[in-house]
């Protein structure tokens, strides 16, 4: 029995389409981890091809076939391979990867080393387009902050608040392969621009020390997002890359951000 591919028939509107295919997809994934060479996780995946104005639809079936075929390993390898792969299977020259995923590390307190995990919202995107290759790699890394203006109008105290550094770069390539840049790395670049980092687990004694050397290193929105860029810049890895600072404050009816891009 001999079953249409309706996808095939062609189109007459003349209209082609940015980006057609699958999203929402959850599934089991491996991705580097610096410490223990791989780590598992869950993903929230879109893949997605551009569509010729002439062209019905595409195949999204084998979207979930090529995700598997590789057995759930998403990095800096496998993803640039996975879209070649799409390119030649759904006949296109225009593929794009999404991966939305949670990353945890061990997180010590400062003074009494009690241990727990922190998560990290991570995010891989790569396209190819001909023989364009892109790569970005996204970490969102939760902060303290200080308000320097707080503490210097105060005759005691100063105002701090829960803060997010949001750190997204695109790696240097030679050769098709793009340069290995840590998610560990960048969840250190955001909590060095910071006045202290956010701990999953702390006991008094860690509470004092947080609480103290926040007081001692306060910054503004714009201050964490210009150290982490002059951190970045130092990077010869890195080809670009965005950080944007959000301060969900304390005192006021309104969150504060600085972003910029290079």
């Amino acid at each position: 029995m001999i079953l249409e591919d309706v996808q095939n028939h062609p189109d007459r509107r003349g209209i082609p389409l940015d980006a057609v295919g699958i999203t929402r997809l959850r599934y089991p994934i491996s991705v580097w981890d610096q410490a223990h060479a791989k780590q598992d996780t869950i993903a929230e995946i879109s893949m997605a091809v551009a569509l010729p104005a002439e062209v019905k639809g595409t195949h999204l079936s084998r979207f979930v076939e090529i995700l598997d075929e590789h057995c759930g390993e998403l990095t800096q390898r496998t993803i640039p391979i996975m879209l070649r792969d799409i390119h030649r299977r759904l006949d296109t020259n225009d593929a794009q990867i999404t991966v939305d995923f949670p990353y945890f590390l061990p997180r010590s307190a400062p003074v009494t080393r009690a241990t727990a995990l922190m998560d990290y919202a991570c995010r891989f995107h790569a396209r190819l387009a001909g023989d364009v290759m892109q790569f970005f790699l996204r970490v969102a890394v939760p902060v303290t902050s200080v308000c320097p203006c707080s503490k210097a109008i105060s005759e005691y105290g100063a105002h701090n608040q829960r803060g997010m550094i949001t750190i997204g770069v695109s790696p240097q390539s030679q050769d098709g392969e793009f340069d290995l840049i840590w998610i560990e790395e960048l969840v250190a670049v955001a909590e060095a621009s910071a006045s202290s980092p956010v701990y999953p687990l702390l006991k008094r004694a860690d509470e004092r020390h947080v609480t103290m050397a926040g007081y001692d290193t306060p910054v503004f929105v714009e201050d964490m997002v210009r150290e982490a860029a002059r951190r970045l810049q130092d990077d010869d890895r890195i080809a670009a890359f965005t950080v944007e600072a959000v301060n969900d404050e304390s005192i006021h009816n309104h969150s504060a951000f600085a972003r910029i891009s290079l």
